[in-house]
């Protein structure tokens, strides 16, 4: 990505599809060029959250929402240490914020960011589009690298895929780290870091449960180091059919049988570990109005999701595993795609969404309260 942090408002922007569509509009937030996959979020709200969530590494997020940047942007809502989108893709920025908690526009931090967007852009064509091909690579092109189109489509085919991409490593901390319980400290647990956000380890800590964020490239020593009651694995970017080292560690805790909770990547590592394979959606699910049923009670929740690839796991029978018995405990209602595992026969499960759900909706939260249930059972 190359950015320049002048002349936003009023250079000229081309998106420029994999497949040659192309879509003009103006620059927002940095000028330059920029590079990724081309995925739609449809979220109304949390866009904050949303750019700060590790899992967007290497993508070009387009906002279905059409008026983005109403609350601006403050300093407590972010989900990690920076904005990790490669590109912003908007129809109608706010021109003036409008909240009591914003301390800067949306604009003026995607350019202290270097976050090179687009808006003006029709943002219903360009869903639709993505929707009826598929996620696809795509190029912004703003101020002076704006070029004639068949150049700027050339760059954008020689730019890598998603699938096959190994990212994990390139997102999650490089050190451990420790979240303390909140209140009385009742658990610890081995958190693998793959792109963990923040309000991941904060749910945890709210439980009594004392975090240790371990990098990505931990092993089955690092995890036991830490004498956990409990282990996690978060969610994050790239293609599942890469990780072959969290893999190899969830089987060393699957071994141990000690009870373990996996999220969004989580649940694709989980999917491998027990035999499953993993394939890549069409356009995948991004947004925070996603419904999906809990088969072990029969409850629906409307859901947090940010994942392109998935289990491919049986909705209609149980399978057998190295492991024991496993079933899919939640399916995506809109597509039947898979949405949790679980094991029958040890304390190990995951969901393929986002329990945290910053900035919502809260539906899921009982999950945690089922890992704690698990280690309290464990420790019976």
């Amino acid at each position: 990505m190359t950015t320049s942090t002048r002349g936003a408002a009023k250079a000229p922007a081309v998106l420029v599809l994999e497949d040659g569509r192309i879509f003009r509009g103006r620059a927002y937030g940095a000028v330059g060029e920029t590079f990724g996959e081309a995925v739609f979020s449809t979220g109304m709200t949390g866009y904050q959250e949303t750019l700060t969530d590790p899992s967007y590494h290497r993508q070009v997020v387009v906002m279905t929402a059409p008026h983005v940047g109403n609350t601006g942007v403050n300093d407590e809502d972010p989900e990690s240490s920076r904005i990790w989108v490669s590109g912003y893709v908007v129809r109608d920025p706010a021109r003036v914020p409008s909240n009591w908690r914003s301390q800067r526009s949306l604009d003026e931090e995607l350019v202290k960011q270097g976050v090179v967007g687009i808006s003006g852009v029709d943002t219903r064509a360009l869903t639709r589009h993505l929707r009826e091909r598929g996620a696809m690579r795509v190029g912004i092109f703003s101020g002076e690298t704006i070029a004639d189109d068949a150049a700027l489509l050339a760059k954008v085919q020689a730019q890598p895929q998603m699938k096959g991409a190994n990212l994990s490593a390139e997102v999650a901390t490089k050190e451990t780290y420790v979240v303390p319980a909140i209140g009385e400290k009742r658990f610890t647990v081995a958190a693998v870091d793959l792109g963990i956000k923040g309000m991941t380890p904060h749910r945890m800590a709210e439980r009594g449960i004392e975090v240790h964020v371990l990098p990505a490239t931990a092993t089955v020593e690092d995890v036991y180091a830490v004498n956990p009651d409990g282990v996690f694995f978060s969610n994050g970017p790239g293609d599942p059919a890469t990780a072959d080292g969290p893999v190899a560690v969830m089987q060393g805790v699957l071994e141990r049988k000690t009870p373990l909770f996996g999220i969004c990547f989580g649940n694709q590592i989980l999917g491998r570990a027990l035999g499953f394979g993993t394939y890549k959606l069409k356009y995948g699910h991004r947004g925070i109005n996603q419904p999906v049923q809990d088969r072990t009670t029969g409850k629906v929740e409307v859901t947090a999701h940010n994942h392109g690839f998935a289990v491919d796991a049986p909705l209609d029978k149980v399978s057998e595993t190295p492991y024991g018995r496993a079933e899919v405990s939640h399916v995506c209602l809109n597509d039947n795609v898979v949405e949790g595992l679980q094991l029958l026969d040890q304390p190990a499960f995951s969901v393929q969404y986002h329990p945290e759900a910053a900035a919502g909706p809260h539906d899921a939260a009982y999950l945690f309260d089922r890992f704690v249930s698990l280690m309290e059972a464990e420790r019976a």
